[in-house]
């Protein structure tokens, strides 16, 4: 089969096509046909050597067809979506015609909608719910403020708080995509940079944010919230560096909540994939009632460039890779 191996630590050009023998089935495994696959931050930073794991084949996602199943959870030629457990991390992954991923980490997804735009939403939209609804608690009627909102997983959650009936704020580094998360469904868009509680009219009112900037943000993030408010650290838009000399004695408020996300944990015991309404999503997407569409398309030979249009900031949402030769 082909497959894009990372040859060495570096820049896009370490992504190098190559042939590799295709998956054995094994007990306890689903042997995908890849039909697409989303780009993702965490696939740059491994990429580059910046990860703690990163397999010989990267790609923590993908949809396509099941082409073996030894026990039987999924039938042979059933569409599914795969990602994480250990999917470019400690396992090969979907930069190729084919890939192995544990059944904790597959679920079926039937849908007509074509594989681009399924293929925008298992990391996405999986991470985005379990954010919304399991780390933040939404509701209804609830003030919403989400930080780096014009990323994928930031639009994806926008569309999903809004279905549930809360009050969005979305904040982005670039005014002139105001207006692109207004229609979105966000009822307002802040500049995001240092001290926005300090300039947010809502600071010490707010139910909840989701901060995907991350940690050199998350400490003025907690500064808004009201009495028992969440806030929910699930991104690094910002970068990877740590909270420097963080003490919660002086740099938190009383009776707010911190809480973080990875979705890593995605089919460990605790956090079974089957939790996440994929099928339910995709059916809201064919609907209209979520805006999940690919900000672009590449061809599996043009991984490299995906990479570097992601590396330089221009993706303007989730980008994805098809699979024409499967």
């Amino acid at each position: 089969m082909r497959a894009i191996v990372i040859e060495k630590f570096g820049g896009p050009d370490c992504l190098v096509y190559t042939e590799l023998p295709d998956p054995e089935p094994i007990a306890g495994h689903v042997v995908i046909e890849i039909k697409a696959f989303g780009i993702n931050h965490a696939e740059m930073h491994m990429r580059s050597g910046e990860w703690a794991e990163a397999a010989k084949v990267s790609g923590i996602e993908c949809v396509g067809l099941v082409k073996s199943c030894p026990g039987g959870e999924f039938p042979i030629g059933a569409k599914v979506a795969a990602l994480m457990g250990g999917l470019g991390r400690t396992i090969n992954g979907s930069y190729a015609d084919y890939t192995r991923a544990p059944v904790s980490n597959v679920a079926l997804i039937e849908s007509d909608l074509p594989w681009d735009q399924l293929a925008v939403i298992p990391e996405t939209y999986a991470t985005a719910w379990t954010c919304l609804f399991r780390n933040l608690e939404i509701t209804q009627g609830q003030t919403l403020l989400i930080r780096g909102a014009t990323s994928s997983f930031g639009q994806a959650a926008i569309g999903l708080a809004v279905n549930a009936g809360a009050r969005v704020i979305a904040t982005t580094r670039n005014p002139e995509r105001f207006a692109m998360l207004e229609e979105l469904g966000a009822q307002r868009a802040e500049l995001e940079g240092p001290e926005l509680s300090q300039r947010i009219a809502e600071a010490k009112q707010l139910d909840a944010v989701l901060d995907l900037v991350g940690n050199s943000t998350i400490l003025d993030s907690l500064a808004m919230l009201r009495r028992g408010g969440r806030a929910c650290l699930a991104g690094w838009l910002g970068g990877l560096d740590p909270i420097p000399d963080f003490n919660p004695l002086l740099q938190m408020a009383s009776g707010v909540y911190l809480t973080f996300f990875g979705s890593f944990v995605f089919g460990t015991p605790g956090f079974p994939l089957s939790d996440v309404p994929l099928q339910a999503i995709a059916e809201q997407v064919a609907a209209g009632r979520l805006k999940a569409k690919p900000s672009r398309v590449f061809r599996f030979e043009e991984v490299r460039e995906a990479h570097r249009v992601m590396e330089a900031n221009q993706a303007k949402g989730k980008m994805v890779v098809v699979n024409d030769r499967t």
